[in-house]
């Protein structure tokens, strides 16, 4: 019998050797027609609808109506290769494009991001995923259940983990979903709403046909092209700036070329003529937030006025045009220009502050600053470790091995092969960063690379990239650049002089991140629903064949919501990340780890613990950030809402400690149940 699982995996070997060897000669195939004149747009098409087939086709071959088969692959995925589609899960939109990105504007506190994840998997190693492993059934709420049975029975604790399952799993989703709009609309020039729709068609063939069989073999699939993707455009900055090709050595070095053009930058006096500019417009601001409402009534008739004075003064085409859309965009009401005056007031400030050293933890003008910028870079650490010790549809990955040893060979698997990727991002960012540095600034802007214009004409209302000669000497300083995060590593290959194929490339990569991420929360949420609530409460006599169509029909609904949610553009992709990640940790971490770690912890422990918990991390979204409706005025000792989780945790295990000790103790069955659990 231990030849059978060997044999399998020896198979699967051969199967993703010969599909990389396959994809290598495709991208070697799609270099060589660039080369020989193929048009740039049917490159990016190539891939981007190459893959999405790929994918699909892998779907259609691993369709299946087995019940063990869609939830958890037949619990005989080998280690290795479940680490691979675990990194590959958790290698979203936020990791591939949007975490070097954060690093490049962030500096050191950006490594919070890539503490907090990794560190979440030692204690997903550790806490968690072998004791779910030995329970050995189907999802979260289905081990809450059956750990903290009660006088409630272990439906109105298994009805609160699907509730906390589907929201946490569909505010992630939803980034993912976005993320799959923001590239294919890039790449291929499509509407952003029609490039969410075709991702997600994708999304449902793995889904819909194969479920968690279809997708295992996906996002192996995917974690290649990501690995593939990621790596080639960091190599190539690394041995250009470097003459090392391996980017984790020469990160050193090149922090060290980065700091000396930082100290360069700092003190050039152009530079401060260009951040006085921007000092005096936040003068401005602050001038007009502090004559509210007039100040906004003023400047509603200056604009009309001067519309007028434009068109009856024989002025040009040109001039009428972009007073108009100054008067079209103004603030419809006084409470509107208070937001939009207060961003814009931050972002100017922002620009104006002086050339921070990237290596530099924690910057701030004083101490207090400082302290607050340290306490916000933890609380995040935090946040994410926990949350990812609690993300449903990680956890869930850890049922598809097929012993608890596998479980754990499992999670050292998935950290290697998240690791390849993670250290390479900190030399990404640092590489770019000091492209654009050393190349782009002290450029002309009659000279400006074609990139610049590319990225900054994709979207008008907002542009990922702005460059303005505000002191009008016709040379780029740094404070006139403002880049967003989310095209960094989008952009890299064309930063770094490369082929346009190898930006196909990255949005394939990009893509398989999304897409990856996206097949599982999907299925954990379509799952939660049909096994959890339709099975286990409402008719446990359903069929397989039922249970397993019910869950089809369900992802196909809350697909089809995700996408419409992601059409909205509902703001960056981490910070909707962050917020699933504050929610997983307060409404779930302390459950979890109480059920294995702690015997006398309860049914009313638990349920009070998941309430109190989401109830804290909730409150305080909604009260401190402001695109909710809240203010950071009203946060507690600084801390951003992004890190909410830093109270709700603390809140959620102090309720189910509470709670449990005033109640009755577990019963023997319960006892007995903890036992077998935790047995090596």
């Amino acid at each position: 019998m231990a030849d059978k699982p060997r044999s399998y995996a020896r198979q699967l070997s051969r199967y993703y050797l010969l599909y990389t060897v396959g994809f290598i000669l495709f991208l070697l195939a799609l270099a060589l027609l660039e080369k020989e004149g193929f048009p740039r747009t049917w490159i990016g098409y190539l891939f981007i609808f190459s893959t999405i087939v790929l994918y699909a086709g892998i779907g259609v071959i691993s369709r299946t109506s087995d019940v063990s088969e869609y939830y958890v692959a037949g619990r005989r995925v080998p280690a290795v290769f479940n680490g691979m589609a675990t990194a590959a899960d958790w290698i979203s939109a936020a990791s591939f494009i949007s975490l070097a990105g954060g690093l490049y504007l962030q500096g050191f506190d950006g490594l919070a991001y890539i503490m907090g994840w990794t560190g979440g998997y030692v204690l997903v190693a550790l806490l968690i995923a072998p004791y779910l492993r030995r329970f050995s059934q189907y999802t979260i709420p289905d081990f809450l259940a059956a750990r903290y049975p009660g006088r409630y029975s272990g439906n109105l604790i298994r009805m609160l983990a699907v509730l906390a399952t589907i929201l946490i799993s569909f505010t992630y989703v939803v980034a993912q979903i976005y993320g799959v709009g923001l590239i294919t609309s890039r790449f291929t020039g499509i509407d952003f709403s029609i490039g969410i729709f075709l991702g997600l068609a994708s999304i449902l063939v793995c889904s819909f046909l194969g479920g968690m069989r279809a997708i295992t073999w996906t996002q192996i699939a995917q974690y290649i092209i990501i690995l593939v993707a990621y790596m080639i455009p960091v190599v190539w900055l690394s041995a250009k700036h470097t003459s090392v090709p391996v980017p984790q050595i020469a990160y050193g070095s090149a922090l060290a070329k980065l700091s000396e053009r930082e100290a360069v930058l700092a003190a050039d006096p152009t530079e401060e003529e260009v951040r006085a500019v921007f000092r005096k417009r936040a003068d401005d601001y602050t001038v007009r937030l502090a004559g509210l409402p007039h100040s906004w009534e003023d400047g509603r008739l200056q604009a009309q006025r001067r519309v007028e004075q434009l068109k009856t003064g024989n002025a040009s085409l040109l001039e009428i045009r972009a007073a108009s859309r100054a008067l079209a965009n103004y603030p419809k009401d006084s409470i509107e220009a208070q937001r939009i005056w207060t961003e814009e007031r931050a972002a100017d400030l922002a620009r104006a502050a002086p050339v921070i050293s990237h290596v530099q933890p924690f910057p701030g003008p004083d101490r207090e600053s400082s302290d607050i910028r340290r306490n916000n870079f933890l609380a995040l650490v935090l946040c994410l470790m926990m949350g990812t010790a609690a993300l449903p549809h990680v956890l869930v990955r850890y049922y598809t091995t097929p012993s608890v040893s596998s479980t754990r060979h499992s999670v050292f698997w998935t950290l290697l092969f998240i690791m390849l990727i993670y250290t390479a991002v900190p030399a990404l960012a640092v590489l770019v960063k000091y492209d654009i540095y050393s190349s782009l600034v002290g450029s002309e802007f009659s000279k400006l690379p074609a990139w610049v214009s590319y990225w900054a004409s994709i979207d008008k209302l907002r542009p990922l990239v702005q460059i303005a000669d505000i002191n009008g000497d016709g040379i780029v300083q740094l404070a006139e650049i403002a880049l967003d995060g989310d095209m960094v590593v989008l952009a890299t290959p064309e930063i770094a002089g490369l082929p346009y194929v190898i930006s196909g490339l990255i949005a394939a990569g990009g893509l398989a991140a999304a897409l990856s991420t996206a097949d599982g929360l999907l299925l954990t949420i379509s799952n939660a629903l049909s096994h959890d609530v339709y099975f286990k409460t409402l008719d446990p006599k359903a069929s397989t064949q039922k249970r397993v169509t019910i869950s089809k029909l369900l992802l196909l609904v809350v697909a089809l919501i995700a996408a419409y949610a992601a059409s909205l553009k509902p703001g960056d992709i981490l910070s909707l990340v962050g917020a699933a990640f504050s929610l997983a940790a307060s409404t779930l971490f302390p459950a979890l780890v109480a059920g294995v770690f702690w015997r006398r912890a309860n049914q009313p422990g638990a349920i009070a613990g998941m309430l109190t918990g989401f109830g804290v991390c909730v409150f305080y979204m909604l009260h401190t950030n402001p695109s909710l409706g809240g203010t950071s005025a009203a946060q507690w000792f600084h801390i951003a809402p992004i890190s909410a989780g830093v109270f709700g945790v603390p809140a959620g295990c102090i309720a189910l400690a509470l709670v449990s000790l005033l109640t009755d103790p577990p019963d023997q069955r319960t006892q007995a149940f903890i036992e077998q659990l935790r047995m090596p």
